[in-house]
This record gives structure tokens, C-alpha cells and sequence, in this order.
């Protein structure tokens, strides 16, 4: 009967070690396991956000976030190089094809560029290719369709390139965008009259000609003088009962100067907003008032 005891009170002593011994590997694994998965998942995660650059933050942000500017300004970083490959293939200035681009795609945020991948509004005759309909100077115009924007930058190389009409572009100086922007408008490109304008505005503000003496393996060009320094020179020839808008004016104080309300300097420039620009000639002074002065 001892024995037996014995033996019972072994067994059951041997069973509890041997429980004992397995939740503690149990619970060693799994603080094992559990820390280097932690740990890992947070060095990925960090190292993404650090490798992240701005031309990326900024796609990422909805069209209604992003200025005027910022678009314009992402469209260059994206298909400058196109179009400066453009340029060596074809001979046409790469500031032209991306201030066309610009203005034609609305910055690249335009419904036919966003359906159809057209950046510079060429419309269909006698293309075989997929198309899509656009109002334009009539409804549901027949417009090119393309797979990616680097096909549409091609087709309008290949469109000014191949039409007689556009072949007097081709002799003017590739570094004379103002020759390029106004023969445009001239061929027949655009119908706007102020297109040439247009494009140059667009070409200095964003100093595009650089990229066409990267293409050509010439120096920066300078940036051209401010026009302001000619807007002052003139303003002593400014008619009376007129006014040229300086740098920092506003609507308030060009008024406080003539001694009108705002309303009044609105109402005879027939503006629907208190936006002016540098250089715009506003009238501070209605028609009866101009002759008291004589």
C-alpha cells in the first residue's frame, strides 16, 4: 500500500512539471514572434514616408487643393523631358509644345486631356484612331483620343510637322518662341487673336526657354525685364482721368488716391471683381469729370 502511494505521488508530481514546462515555452515563443514582426512593420512604414518626394504629394492632391500655379508648375516637372525630346526630333521649340500644353490642357486638369489624354486639343480629321466628342466652337466636336500623354505630345509634333500651312514655322530660329507663338496663330492654329500673347506670357513667367537652350547647348537666356520698369516710364503719358495699375496696388487704394468710392472705380471699369493686374489701364473718372479738369 506504501508503494503504491509512492508511485501515485510521483506520477502526479512528474505531470505537473511537465505542464508547468510547456506553458512557459509557450509563452516565450510567442514574445518571440510577437516583438521583430512590431518592429519591422514600423521601419517600413517610416521608411516610406521618408522616401516620399513633393512632385508625388502633389498628385496626390485633389484638383480643387492645387493652384493655378502648382499645376502648371507639376505639368513642367512632368513633360518637360518629352517635350525636350520632342524639340531633338522634330525641331520644334520645347517651349512652345509645353506652353501649348498648358494652355490647350488647361494645365493637364481639362476634361479632354482627364477622358482623352489630349493635351493640345487637335481635333480629329482624318485621324483613324479612337476618338471622343467635345464641345468646343461647336457642340460635340470630334476630338483624338490617346492611350498616354506621350502619344499626344508625338501627334503634335508629327500634326505641325507634316501640313503645308505650318511650314513656315520650321524657318523661323527655335530659340524665337515670340516668331513661333505668333505664326501659330497665324496658320491657323487657334482662332483666339490673343493666343501668341498667351503662350509668351506663359513661356517668360515660367522661363520655358530654358529648355530649349538645354536642347540647343546654349547658356540661360537672362530673364526678360520686368514690365513694370516700363509701366512706370509711362504713366506720366497717361490720359487724364486715367490710371495704370502699379505693383501693390488694390482697388481700395487707387480709390482713396482719386478721391472715389470703390464701387464707383467698378462700375466705370466694368469689373465684376476687385481683381487688377500690373499694367492695367483703369479709368478713375467718368466722362464729365474729365472735362472739369481742363
Amino acid at each position: 500500500m506504501k508503494n503504491f502511494i509512492a508511485l501515485l505521488c510521483m506520477t502526479i508530481f512528474l505531470m505537473s512539471c511537465g505542464g508547468s514546462k510547456k506553458v512557459t515555452l509557450t509563452s516565450r515563443t510567442e514574445r518571440t514572434i510577437s516583438r521583430p514582426t512590431s518592429i519591422t512593420k514600423i521601419e517600413r512604414n517610416t521608411k516610406e514616408i521618408i522616401g516620399t518626394d513633393a512632385p508625388s504629394e502633389v498628385i496626390k492632391k485633389p484638383a480643387a487643393a492645387l493652384s493655378y500655379k502648382e499645376r502648371v508648375q507639376h505639368y513642367i516637372y512632368e513633360y518637360a523631358e518629352i517635350a525636350k525630346n520632342e524639340m531633338k526630333a522634330y525641331g520644334i521649340p520645347a517651349s512652345i509644345t509645353l506652353a501649348q500644353g498648358i494652355l490647350e490642357s488647361g494645365a493637364g486638369y481639362g476634361d479632354l486631356t482627364s477622358r482623352a489624354k489630349n493635351h493640345f486639343g487637335i481635333k480629329c480629321h482624318d485621324w483613324e484612331g479612337d476618338r471622343v466628342y467635345h464641345d468646343d466652337d461647336r457642340l460635340q466636336e470630334c476630338f483624338r483620343k490617346y492611350d498616354r500623354a506621350s502619344e499626344s505630345f508625338r501627334d503634335h509634333s508629327l500634326f505641325l510637322k507634316n501640313r503645308k500651312r505650318y511650314a513656315r514655322l520650321f524657318t523661323f530660329n527655335q530659340k524665337d518662341y515670340k516668331s513661333w507663338a505668333r505664326g501659330l496663330r497665324e496658320a491657323g492654329y487657334a482662332t483666339d487673336r490673343k493666343y501668341p500673347e498667351k503662350l509668351i506670357s506663359i513661356i517668360e513667367r515660367y522661363q520655358l526657354y530654358q529648355f530649349d537652350d538645354e536642347v540647343l547647348g546654349k547658356r540661360s537666356r537672362k530673364k526678360p525685364p520686368k514690365k513694370e520698369a516700363v509701366i512706370i516710364a509711362a504713366v506720366t503719358n497717361t490720359p487724364k482721368g486715367e490710371y495704370i495699375v502699379q505693383k501693390g496696388d488694390t482697388l481700395y487704394s487707387i480709390s482713396r488716391r482719386h478721391k472715389i468710392s470703390v464701387q464707383e472705380l467698378k462700375a466705370f471699369n466694368n469689373l465684376e471683381n476687385n481683381t487688377i493686374k500690373v499694367g492695367q489701364l483703369l479709368k478713375v473718372a467718368t466722362e464729365e469729370e474729365e472735362e472739369d479738369f481742363d
